[in-house]
């Protein structure tokens, strides 16, 4: 994903950073979205992203494709977020004797392919937030991002393989779910 060395691919560090900026950071917003549903929240994470992309080219290293280590960093602050978020809502359920403040949708908008485009956004919503967390995040990766399962299988450290299986996994159960609701 990257590297440290003093090869230059296609362009000065500069012009490469601001190229992956405006190709991706509109994606890394609606990524951070739909896994946060915190507006405000995901302009931070995606700022520090960023941020710390370009600590890391700014130090000599190259970064060989910027959105698979874009995706990656984000995803790694929204696990951050996530703990921190469980920590806080642990901390408020003891506070207010059984409120569940910490809950949060992973989805808030969108279509997954053909076969469920006549479906309406909030029965998909309403289904992917019913799937083991394994099969959403695939899923989002894939269909809300559009990445490949060569590139989801970089980010989330697995095989293509295992990708493969819970895309189509995931869809089984997807469809399972929408089926039961009609």
């Amino acid at each position: 994903m990257a590297k440290e060395t003093s090869q230059e691919a296609g362009g000065t560090q500069e012009d490469r950073f601001l190229k992956a900026f405006d190709e991706y950071a509109d994606a890394l917003f609606r990524h951070a979205t739909m896994r946060l549903s915190d507006r405000e929240r995901a302009i931070e994470l995606v700022h520090d992203t960023f941020t710390k992309a370009w600590t890391y080219a700014n130090n000599g290293n190259l970064i060989e494709s910027y959105r698979p280590f874009l995706y990656k960093i984000l995803g790694n602050l929204i696990i951050d977020e996530y703990r921190r978020r469980r920590t806080e809502s642990l901390d408020s359920i003891l506070e207010e004797e059984g409120m569940d403040t910490g809950r949060f949708r992973d989805l808030q908008e969108g279509s997954l392919e053909e076969s469920l485009a006549a479906l309406d956004a909030k029965r998909i919503i309403e289904a992917m937030e019913k799937l083991p967390a394994i099969y959403k995040e695939t899923l989002v990766l894939r269909f809300v991002d559009g990445l490949g399962p060569k590139e989801i299988a970089t980010l989330i450290e697995e095989t293509e393989n295992v990708v493969s299986v819970r895309l189509n996994r995931g869809m089984s159960l997807l469809r399972e779910i929408v089926t039961k609701k009609e």
